[in-house]
């Protein structure tokens, strides 16, 4: 093996464990887009698919540098006491950041 590749894999081993280290954190995007997202889309909302299930609102995502719309859902909290946090865009220096959506725990 040479020195080249011993650094490359040692930075891609450090990359890993950083990845590694950062799961269940709060996501977040950063792009330069032009206009930010439009409003969000809301309408009826159907009868639950049964007890314990919450209403996801639908969001706005950044695909292939336009804005596409991500309709809503029913969905369990993972565990008794979780909320759901919406995800928002928010506008940051010349781009906008995203806020993925999360369960977390009731304060």
């Amino acid at each position: 093996m040479t020195a080249r590749w011993k650094s490359a894999a040692a930075v891609a081993l450090l990359g890993l464990g950083t990845l590694i280290g950062c799961g269940g954190g709060v996501y977040y995007a950063g792009v330069a887009v032009g206009p930010p997202p439009p409003p969000p889309v809301y309408g009826p909302v159907a009868v639950a698919p049964g007890p314990g299930f919450i209403w996801i609102n639908g969001w706005y995502d950044l695909v292939g540098g336009r804005w596409v719309w991500r309709p809503g859902y029913w969905a369990r909290p993972p565990h008794p006491g979780y909320v759901w946090v919406e995800p928002h865009w928010e506008h940051r220096g010349n781009g906008w950041v995203r806020h993925g959506g999360r369960w977390q725990r009731r304060r």
